[in-house]
């Protein structure tokens, strides 16, 4: 018998696969390529980006996925276990300290996880999470990110996390409960002890809690002086008989109307304005946080390869596209931002100016072990 000249190797079969997915071949060239044919269909025009069902085989069980509140497309959850055979289980957190918490106290069964930019050298140090094997990410390009909100995830050359999206934290209002127009975070706290006592909210989550309190003062976000922190302190504890409530998961409570002010985060700011109007998006004067969330694979992940399909799935830009629609992060990635609708693309909220953002900060890897951010954290909770 002689060997078919047109057979390609499986190793070409996958280096064409790969090229394909990151849209460097056109369809037309994979499928005569590989012989596969249109009736094969592989990664049809139905599931962009999808891998052929057969290299799914391998997948069963769960993942275990732990991500933030509102932080997700669920028609794509829904399409990724259609068609891999795999459930998610998905777990909200409020905070980077929770999830390291969690995290160092063991057996979390976690799959994959959203860290926040300034916590991934600490998982890192700690070894709390993989280095990511990028031969499982082909839908992942570095040269279509946008390399400010993606360098964390790198760390001595090798990559821990991959960009999920990025963002801005500010404060929303409702203005028709609120006849004031608030700028600055100096407001925001003013505000919250007058006109709107009992009905503004701020976050679980000392980073912007306490860092937003910083800049009432006119400190860095991420300050760690004592004497600072002292003063934020000092305003939290003042602040704190007359907030409605402290809670990252703020959303129900500003539909309902039992508040009407809220420290708050691009996606929500978002999600809120599409069903209400009224509510007007602040990125304070003094400036605040501007954040990179990703994802990232924990040590010991009970079901790895499936972890590797889920992110890879949701990188894949056409599906990337509809987490954006959905809650409201834009994307790190140009090729996804070229499919986003061009009203959410003009929408400040997501797009902010560059002098809206020239005064935001990156959080510090510094204020996510720091004791005494936490002692006071602890501190105002309890009060």
């Amino acid at each position: 018998m002689t060997k078919d000249k047109n057979l390609i190797t499986p190793q070409q079969f996958i280096d064409e696969l790969r090229r394909y997915q990151k849209g460097s071949v056109s369809r037309r060239h994979f499928l005569g390529v590989t012989g596969l044919g249109l009736a094969t269909a592989v990664l049809g025009a139905a599931v962009p980006g999808l891998r052929p069902r057969e290299a799914y085989a391998a997948l069963a069980g769960t993942v275990n996925f732990t991500t933030w509140p509102s932080y997700f497309a669920q028609e794509n959850i829904d399409q990724f276990t259609k068609h891999t055979g795999v459930k998610i289980n998905i777990a909200v957190f409020g905070s980077n300290e929770e999830m390291l918490a969690k995290l160092q106290a063991g057996s979390t069964g976690w799959d994959v996880f959203v860290p926040t930019n300034y916590a991934i050298s600490t998982y890192k140090d700690l070894d709390l999470v993989e280095e990511l094997d990028l031969t499982k990410l082909p839908n992942y390009d570095p040269s279509t990110q946008e390399q400010r909100f993606t360098a964390e995830g790198v760390i001595d050359g090798k990559t821990y996390a991959v960009p999920k999206d990025w963002g801005t934290t500010g404060f929303v209002y409702n203005s028709k409960s609120m006849p004031q127009k608030p700028a600055s975070w100096k407001e925001f706290w003013d505000l919250s002890m007058s006109e709107a006592t009992g009905r503004s909210m701020v976050h679980d989550y000392q980073l912007t809690t306490i860092g937003n309190a910083l800049k009432y003062y006119g400190y860095s976000f991420n300050s760690n002086d004592e004497k600072e922190l002292a003063d934020a302190e000092k305003l939290l504890i003042a602040a704190k008989p007359h907030l409605f409530g402290i809670n990252s998961d703020y959303k129900p409570s500003l539909i309902s109307g039992d508040a009407w002010m809220s420290v708050c985060w691009t996606g929500d700011a978002t999600q809120l304005q599409r069903d209400m109007p009224e509510m007007l998006y602040v990125l304070a004067k003094e400036g605040g946080e501007i954040w990179s969330d990703f994802y990232a694979i924990p040590k010991g992940a009970p079901n790895i390869e499936a972890a590797y399909a889920l992110i890879d799935f949701l990188l894949t830009p056409e599906i990337n596209a509809k987490e954006v629609v959905a809650h409201g992060y834009p994307s790190t990635d140009s090729r996804t931002n070229k499919l986003v609708p061009k009203d959410m693309l003009d929408n400040p909220i997501l797009y902010p100016a560059a002098e809206a953002l020239s005064p935001l900060e990156f959080g510090a890897a510094a204020t996510l072990t720091n004791p005494l951010r936490a002692e006071i954290m602890a501190r105002f909770k309890s009060a």
